[in-house]
């Protein structure tokens, strides 16, 4: 195994930040176990509600698996919804393009890795939701770790060290299979485990060292990423060795095919929905971390009215838990009794999606499912049939669907709502009651905006803005120039 800690991208890296990268590698293994010499194999199994584009989820098996010759593996972790949903993207893309799509998510084993991903995502979860109730705790560690903190060049050693724990999981996985990763660890775990046709496929918009993978093809959706990652600007007190050519493309948004393919067909039916002044259906995503409770209830509060009016039709997508839905229904008045709940009735859901198309909808839809891919995947199945989707600036900023973004939730969000804002997808950052509802009642009223912003979305589909997705398949597929 090559050292990948020491240097990065030939910036040396201190004899403290190495040693102390060392000490919590170790500690990891003391708490989780030595399982370096032991020979995982795998085996895969359906995904039922990902079942039409191919994908199967890669599980522990007795015995070695025998790969179809087209494969592709998106190594994926769980860490709220947003690598999730990149990753059904890539595999829809991988689809698309005739492979067959594996799902290698290294959290979701019985391994001393797996154990240490899952112990940090907890204290990220646990952070993400301390700093939405404490104003103190958010201005003095979240936003200056999420913005600042991972930045860093020497938070990519410790990670990168770390990340060798992963590699007994690739026994069985051929060198030179593509790969395509939606987080940095399973990248990093590749290249440690040796493979040769890794993309590293990164989420954000705000450059930051946590997400290099220095032996991988690195991919990001925007110009201004670009730019920093090629300069690493910022990953240090002092200018460093940027990024070489060959390591970095700009490919464009992550976005699933069922949703490029449709888009002039799907933007066609919205405005035609506008001009016939039916009921402006508006998506809410609830994330996996459940994050932003109180501008929920403020956002539900001022459309419920709306929606009795029948000027409104509300869906909120509340993932794989019902936290926020008890907690809209005891403090929002009226939503409770008004809500048509999808609670673990995800083939409803679709027979129901199936009609929207067809019917005009009105009042108010709440959906659940205890299903991880269920959970995540509604989204995209409403998507397609709302006019507007009201998320926070994180993966949901790139797709094809006018979005109205509310207030970020780590400070490596903002520059996603940035991107957006310019490009003309997107609205910038309403981060206030106040200025969320100014921007849910302009929309509203003002048809011919609205209808201005849907045929946006065609245009940037033309500049191959939303092709980010295929062209990270064939970049794996070819490997490193």
């Amino acid at each position: 195994m090559i050292d990948k800690s020491s240097v990065i991208f030939g910036n040396p890296i201190d004899k403290k930040t190495i040693k102390k990268a060392n000490k919590t590698k170790a500690k990891y293994v003391k708490k989780f176990g030595d399982d370096s010499k032991k020979e995982y194999h795998l085996a895969p199994e359906e995904i039922p509600s990902l079942k039409e584009m191919g994908v199967e989820n890669l599980v522990l098996s007795e015995t070695p698996m025998k790969w179809d010759e087209k494969a592709l593996i998106v190594g994926n972790i769980r860490m709220g919804f947003g690598h999730y949903r990149i990753s059904i993207a890539m595999a829809s893309c991988a689809k698309a393009l005739g492979y067959k799509p594996y799902w290698l998510d290294l959290a979701s084993f019985d391994a001393t890795g797996s154990k240490m991903i899952r112990a940090q995502n907890d204290l990220y979860s646990l952070a993400s939701r301390i700093s939405q109730k404490s104003k103190l705790f958010n201005k003095l560690v979240w936003e200056p770790l999420n913005s600042e903190g991972f930045r860093q060049l020497t938070y990519n050693a410790g990670d990168q060290k770390t990340t060798e724990l992963l590699t007994p999981l690739f026994h069985d996985i051929p060198k030179d299979i593509p790969y395509i990763a939606t987080h940095a660890w399973p990248s990093q775990a590749a290249v440690h485990a040796e493979l040769t046709h890794v993309v590293n496929a990164i989420p954000d918009n705000w450059p930051m060292a946590l997400h290099l993978s220095e032996g991988a093809i690195h991919t990001v959706q925007t110009p201004f990423a670009y730019l920093g990652y090629k300069m690493m600007n910022g990953f240090a007190k002092k200018p460093l060795k940027g990024m070489p050519e060959k390591d970095l493309y700009m490919i464009g948004h992550y976005v699933d095919h069922e949703l490029v393919s449709n888009i002039e067909e799907d933007v066609k039916k919205r405005i035609a929905r506008i001009e016939k002044g039916e009921p402006l259906r508006i998506l809410l995503t609830v994330g996996g971390a459940g994050a932003g409770a109180k501008l929920y209830a403020e956002m539900v509060e001022h459309l419920l009215p709306l929606v009795k009016e029948k000027k409104v039709a509300l869906f909120i997508n509340f993932g794989d838990h019902l936290t926020m839905f008890d907690y809209l229904s005891k403090n929002v008045k009226g939503f409770k009794e008004m809500s048509q709940n999808y609670f673990d009735r995800y083939q409803d859901l679709l027979a129901f999606v199936e009609k929207m198309d067809k019917e005009v909808v009105e009042g108010v839809y709440s959906v659940c499912s205890k299903e991880i891919f269920e959970a995540v995947y509604s989204t995209n199945l409403l998507m397609r049939k709302v006019e507007i989707l009201v998320t926070k600036p994180s993966e949901l900023a790139y797709y094809p669907v006018f979005k109205i973004m509310m207030r970020h939730i780590g400070g490596h969000e903002v520059y996603g709502a940035v991107h957006g804002q310019e490009y003309g997808d997107s609205t910038w950052e309403c981060d206030t009651k106040k200025k969320m509802n100014e921007m849910l009642d302009r929309l509203i009223e003002d048809k011919e905006l609205l209808i201005h912003l849907q045929n946006e979305i065609v245009r940037l589909k033309k500049t191959g803005l939303y092709d980010g997705g295929y062209e990270a398949i064939k970049l794996a597929v070819g490997g490193r120039r």
